[in-house]
């Protein structure tokens, strides 16, 4: 159960929140749980959206955002994230199932995102601390410079997203999809 009280719909938001909340749920066909949650802080709500329509229109695929959204969120052991991006990475970015236990696995069928999702892996679990020789590994794979930095900013988002939902223990409003073990 929620360690706090969720507002139930767009309307039950702080103000400030609501036009977020629409736009989420115009996009998404439903104001999921999380960003109700982050709602209550309507600065933190701003951001969230903020960045993540930033990175919808980087250099990344869509997929490749799912990947590796999957993959951070098996690795903090978040299950909310798990099911959220099981099913957005199933509806929107049309990913198979082969290909998301690929990622929750830390890994990818496709040899250019799987460069992308090993690291964003060792970032996740070496909290930046990767080594040259990782920097050149994803770099080989044909990933630039900007578009590594928008790995990193991947892992850092969904880390945060991934913390806030472990720390309210928020219900998840999509189809169950349990973590395997945190990291």
């Amino acid at each position: 159960m929620t360690r706090t009280t969720i507002p139930a719909d767009v309307q039950a938001a702080p103000a400030a929140s609501r036009p977020m909340l629409a736009a989420v749920q115009a996009q998404l066909g439903s104001a999921p749980n999380v960003f109700r949650l982050v709602s209550l802080s309507p600065a933190a709500l701003q951001g969230y959206t903020g960045l993540l329509g930033a990175l919808g229109s980087g250099a990344l695929p869509q997929a490749t955002h799912e990947r590796i959204a999957l993959a951070v969120a098996e690795v903090n052991g978040c299950s909310y994230c798990l099911s959220a991006h099981t099913y957005l990475g199933r509806t929107f970015a049309k990913l198979d199932d082969a290909e998301m236990t690929a990622n929750r696995s830390g890994a990818s069928n496709d040899p250019k995102a799987d460069a992308a999702v090993r690291f964003a892996v060792k970032v996740a679990r070496l909290r930046g601390h990767v080594t040259e020789q990782d920097l050149s590994t994803v770099k080989l794979a044909g990933y630039s410079d900007a578009q590594v930095i928008e790995i990193v900013q991947h892992v850092a988002l969904n880390t945060w997203t991934n913390y806030v939902n472990e720390v309210f223990n928020t219900d998840i409003d999509f189809p169950v999809v349990s973590a395997r073990a945190a990291a």
